[in-house]
């Protein structure tokens, strides 16, 4: 059931109770996490936070904690399943879901009792109508018992034909009901087809603490890492990021309005959020502006880096904007004044004759204090670097990504930026290796790569996060570089090795590459179907569809069985 009023029928339930919160791994879920916990201290609402990785994780964590809880907040899961058919939980259990996964089973929408939606419905949702998806069979069998009782007192001939009436009606009811599923197999076929992404959870618990009037200045900045980490991640469409971004800057020039009076605007601690129409160079101010541009998924499928004559084409952008080579070459905070104070004006003069008309985006930036200035895109680098941390276990990673949210731990920050360098780093240069060596196969219906046990950075991308942002950009770069117009218009489906020990793969699929994209991806169905019909032992774990676990072995067979599936 969709909430309609959050504070009453969210809020005010849970704010004296204790409640378990279920957080999905991702950056939009953590600032959704943050944004809660900040309301709950403002309120003394008891809590227990766990992280959940997973439909396992979250059928274990369920378990562990139905004794003590009758509420339960999931954050970015549980939407997209039948979750009291997964979970099987007491009557009493009450779940809040606040889900950016669409779409949203039709059950959990229906469900007046147990399932509480936290979701914008003015999101194009397209659930379908109750009476075309469920219908009461109770009273289909009445009036065919009764004709056989009492028989032998009426003459056959009237019985005969009563009977013959009675076999029409059933057989006429069997008809329509054939009719009836066949129609509601084919609505629900449509609506479960596509998977795709809804407004960010981070920005749904914002406007709760607006309507409380309890919202702050840090809640208003996870609310906008939230959005932009569906941004850097590709999940919404360009529209959608415009549309809500027009939303938050609203929300900042209320709140700097209301602190331009306020005598601690210009003191050490303070924050300042800023609306920037910034550049899509990832983490410039931190790193040099030549590595940046080398490592931007953006600057880099552009000029193809990873050819001898995109190199070239680099040192002549360089030299178009008169940027000595000495000061690109050194650390952002260290380059001239006078070169930074009309930076972003001359790369973007300079990228529109190289084609890069887009160069700058709309996003924010904040500053803590005089010293540290970071953009909200820098933020969801670090943070997913944190998150997806190969030296840490799960638990520890997500502790680690929650705390860098806080402008107190700045040092776990600093780390998460250093750690999303290596990545990009790590990104590129897979990049550049799979389309030098002619790693990505078109399989006919869509584009293949597999990544060898081996290969360098092999292990950061047994993550799902970090699997999509190169799957993503690989394709990009791909569609740059390949003269073949069918393949550019083809899906990638990318495999890494998960666990050597266990013999598994790690399986993204992303839908084709192109400016007007809906983001949908069809890959889940896909992927369910492929498994099915060869038997291939697989694990459907993640919360994002499109991402499976398959054993090693079993790929041959699975990707066979895909190639038929949708040529």
């Amino acid at each position: 059931m969709f909430v309609t009023d959050i504070r009453k029928e969210f809020y005010e339930v849970v704010a004296n109770q204790r409640v378990a919160l279920l957080v999905a791994s991702d950056i939009d879920a953590l600032c959704a996490c943050k944004i809660l916990q900040a309301l709950f201290h403002c309120d003394q609402v008891q809590y227990t936070l766990v992280p959940v990785s997973g439909w396992q994780d979250l059928g274990t964590a369920f378990l562990e904690h139905k004794e003590q809880f009758q509420y339960f907040v999931l954050i970015n899961c549980g939407a997209n399943v039948d979750l009291l058919e997964m979970l099987q939980p007491d009557d009493d259990s009450i779940f809040f879901i606040c889900d950016t996964h669409r779409p949203v089973d039709v059950v959990n929408v229906y469900n007046d009792t147990q399932i509480k939606l936290l979701i914008k419905q003015d999101d194009d949702l397209g659930v379908p109508l109750y009476d075309d998806i469920f219908r009461d069979d109770e009273d289909n069998e009445e009036g065919d018992s009764g004709n056989e009782s009492d028989g032998g007192s009426e003459p056959s001939g009237k019985r005969r034909r009563f009977d013959e009436g009675a076999v029409e009606r059933r057989i006429e009811r069997q008809r329509a009901k054939r009719e009836w599923e066949a129609r509601r197999r084919e609505i629900l076929f449509d609506y479960e087809q596509y998977e795709y992404h809804g407004t960010s959870a981070a920005m749904m618990f914002f406007e709760l603490a607006w309507v409380l009037t309890k919202d702050t200045k840090d809640m208003l900045w996870w609310a906008i890492i939230g959005l932009t980490d569906q941004w850097v991640h590709d999940k919404i469409t360009h529209m959608k990021y415009i549309t809500d971004i027009a939303t938050m800057q609203r929300h900042v020039s209320r709140h700097n309005h209301r602190n331009e009076d306020e005598e601690n605007s210009l003191s050490i601690d303070c924050m300042r959020i800023s609306f920037e129409y910034d550049l899509r160079l990832s983490l410039y101010q931190h790193w040099t502006l030549y590595d940046s541009i080398c490592n931007s998924c953006y600057t880099s499928c552009n000029f193809k880096l990873w050819t001898l004559n995109g190199q070239k084409k680099l040192q002549e952008f360089l030299a178009d904007m008169g940027l000595p080579l000495k000061q690109v070459r050194q650390k952002f905070n260290s380059m001239d004044m006078s070169i930074k104070e009309n930076l972003k004006d001359v790369i973007e003069e300079s990228s529109n004759k190289y084609g890069m008309k887009d160069i700058r985006v709309q996003t924010f930036g904040v500053h803590f204090g005089f010293k540290n200035r970071f953009l909200a895109s820098d933020m969801v680098h670090a943070c997913t670097a944190l998150l997806e941390s190969t030296e840490k276990d799960d638990s520890d990673s997500f502790i680690s990504a929650l705390d860098s949210l806080s402008r107190s731990n700045l040092d776990h920050l600093h780390s998460g930026i250093d750690l999303a360098k290596k990545k990009l780093m790590a990104v590129q240069q897979t990049v550049a290796t799979c389309i030098c060596t002619n790693l990505i196969l078109s399989q006919g219906p869509f584009l293949y790569c597999y990544l060898m046990e081996g290969t360098p950075d092999v292990r950061l991308f047994s993550k799902p996060v970090a699997l999509t942002l190169l799957c993503k950009y690989l394709l990009k770069a791909y569609v740059q570089s390949t003269r073949n117009k069918r393949c550019k218009l083809l899906p990638l489906i990318m495999a890494a090795p998960k666990d050597v020990e266990k013999g598994t793969v790690i399986v993204v699929g992303i839908p084709p590459e192109s400016e007007t994209s809906d983001k949908k991806n069809f890959f889940g169905r896909a992927f369910e179907k492929a498994a099915e019909s060869t038997s291939s032992r697989t694990l459907h774990d993640h919360f994002d569809t499109s991402i499976i676990e398959l054993k090693t072995e079993d790929r041959s067979k699975f990707l066979d069985a895909l190639i038929t599936l949708l040529s």
